[in-house]
């Protein structure tokens, strides 16, 4: 089974210029919208697909700029015989280092022996197909694949018309499952014939009076019709060839009526099971009309369990549970670089992006992503956004921004997380509280890679923030909220306890009816108690997040400077352009 080695593409669609190589098993390709994905899996179909032409525009160039033609060259190893026959390949055969992806015209030892196959495109938009050689052509040579070999490597594509394969027409993966040919054309001619003879015998008696009138007038013309007309089925309408036999079920139903999501679920299945005859699979938004388990399975019956890899598949997705479901050797970020063409990085498997994958997938189809020490912060995060959105309708998720909870505990595995995602290419920003101080090592490697971080005041955890720096309305809203949660006698046990017995819940309740401030030890005390590890009051996303959108927002800019500096940088970095 051949297998995709290195794609290289150049001034077509949203890519200037892309060198890849690929793995030989799940390619996920993801990324921002707009980021070329799907221009990638389109090119290998151009490419590599079993087409004598086809129709391209201006808007298939890089910007509309026709002076500069596209080029799509994919380079192909794991070659069976045919392709590596010498009398008819053999001036086109290249070398290709595997370990560093170069290519060397002619092949030798240590290297895998490969074909590319370019595509070239020209302001004239013909497409020109031919195989790639430095010193074919300098001998003046120039071909092309034999089309039984084209046939050989060409990929299928799973979709919105993948019922088109639940019929034997020609390159369907059901003439690719056997050797096995319908040999029916005695029995197919006669089908054809029966049927336009019975349609004659039903639909004659019902036109009699137009045959009558077509008849009368041929006889009054000249033009001879050998006597009475007939209503019959043209025969070149009913004719009926080996590509009208389709599947159908028990009942009769044809199965290409199946919904989207069950034709490429049944598709995909039928393509494993002739993998030993198609190279590889192309779907571009795989999810596309499948409910999450069954976008599940369509990917286990892809092989992404499987090892080795039973095919070799090129998809894009918008869907979280896609990147759930796969590891992070499936999965690749396709980006723009700072010199104007685009990249494919893998994602790999260390243990911080395995985590993530499973916990916050949702991030890895962001662009900026803010890494939170743990669910408090993610809920105020959303919390504020919401409230910050209802506002002026500029939302931190519509701006391309997730969160990642990185569960709480030591604040180093915020930046190591961070470093992880930032060396991706995301644009991150690590979100911490300061009651627990990071190792200084860890912060620095963080910030090498040009991410930022924001944290409390020194010595301040979030509810410390909050109790200590939120106007005494937002205060009392707090001291509610907490009530309503947990009860009234677990918070007045817990203010009690904290302060050795000296102050309760209806002390404090007393002193605001008095519109007495909040003086500062009690906010202090308020805010350790808040968090107790047992039994802490608002540990929650959902809890937090009310209490961003209810209270921290409603209030902020009544609260101290220097709390109101810190929480208006967050809507600032995900908003900045």
């Amino acid at each position: 089974m051949t297998q995709v080695r290195k794609v290289d593409i150049q001034n077509f669609r949203a890519i200037r210029s892309l060198t890849w190589c690929p793995s030989p098993g799940f390619n996920c390709l993801i990324g921002a919208g707009d980021s070329g994905k799907s221009t990638i899996v389109d090119a290998i179909d151009l490419c590599l697909g079993a087409r004598r032409n086809v129709s391209l525009g201006d808007t298939d160039f890089h910007k509309l700029d026709v002076a500069h033609p596209v080029r799509i060259e994919v380079t192909i190893g794991s070659l069976p015989d045919a392709l590596k026959d010498l009398d008819t390949y053999g001036h086109y055969l290249r070398g290709l280092d595997q370990a560093t992806g170069l290519i060397e015209d002619e092949p030798r030892q240590g290297l895998e022996t490969v074909l590319t196959l370019r595509l070239a495109v020209n302001s004239d938009l013909e497409p020109q197909w031919s195989l790639v050689s430095q010193r074919a052509a300098a001998m003046g040579l120039e071909r092309n694949l034999a089309w039984k070999d084209r046939q050989l490597i060409a990929p299928a594509r799973l979709g919105t018309y993948a019922s088109a394969n639940l019929t034997w027409t020609r390159g369907s993966v059901l003439n690719r499952l056997s050797e096995e040919r319908p040999s029916l054309g005695e029995e197919l001619a006669r089908a054809a014939r029966d049927a336009r003879a019975s349609f004659g015998a039903q639909a004659s008696p019902q036109l009699a009076d137009a045959l009558q009138i077509v008849a009368r007038t041929a006889a009054d013309l000249g033009v001879d019709v050998g006597g009475n007309t007939q209503a019959l089925l043209d025969s070149h309408s009913v004719s009926i060839s080996d590509g009208a036999i389709a599947l159908h079920g028990a009942d009769g139903v044809p199965l290409r009526v199946l919904g989207t999501g069950s034709s490429r679920l049944l598709v995909a299945g039928l393509q494993r099971a002739s993998a030993h005859q198609a190279p590889a699979v192309l779907v571009d938004e795989i999810e596309f009309g499948l409910e999450p388990h069954r976008l599940t399975r369509l990917l286990g019956a892809l092989g992404s369990k499987a090892n080795p890899p039973p095919l070799q598949v090129f998809m894009t997705t918008h869907s979280p549970v896609v990147v759930r479901e796969l590891s992070g050797q499936q999965i690749a970020l396709v980006r723009p670089d700072a010199a104007g063409g685009h990249h494919v990085k893998r994602v790999g498997n260390g243990d911080e992006v395995q985590a993530t994958l499973r916990r916050d997938p949702e991030a890895f189809l962001a662009k900026s992503i803010i890494v939170c020490e743990g669910a408090s912060e993610v809920g105020l995060v959303r919390g504020l956004d919401d409230y910050w959105t209802s506002l002026n309708g500029k939302s931190m998720l519509a701006a391309g921004t997730a969160y990642v909870d990185v569960g709480g505990g030591d604040p180093d595995r915020c930046y190591i997380r961070g470093r992880v995602l930032a060396d991706l290419g995301y644009r991150v920003l690590v979100f911490v509280d300061a009651d627990k101080l990071p190792t200084a090592n860890q912060v620095e490697a963080y910030l090498a890679t040009g991410a930022t971080h924001l944290a409390w005041r020194p010595g301040r955890a979030l509810e410390d923030e909050l109790f200590l720096s939120l106007p005494d309305v937002a205060v009392d809203a707090l001291l509610r909220r907490a009530v309503d949660l947990v009860g009234e006698d677990l918070v007045d046990e817990h203010i009690r306890t904290q302060t050795g017995g000296q102050v309760t819940l209806g002390d404090i309740r007393g002193q605001r009816q008095l519109q007495v401030a909040y003086p500062l030890h009690i906010r202090q005390s308020l805010g350790l108690v808040s968090r107790n590890r047992r039994n802490s009051w608002f540990k929650s996303v959902t809890k937090f997040e009310g209490i961003g959108y209810d209270i921290v927002g409603p209030h902020l800019q009544q609260s101290e400077a220097g709390f109101v500096e810190l929480v208006n940088s967050l809507y600032w970095w995900a908003h900045a352009p």
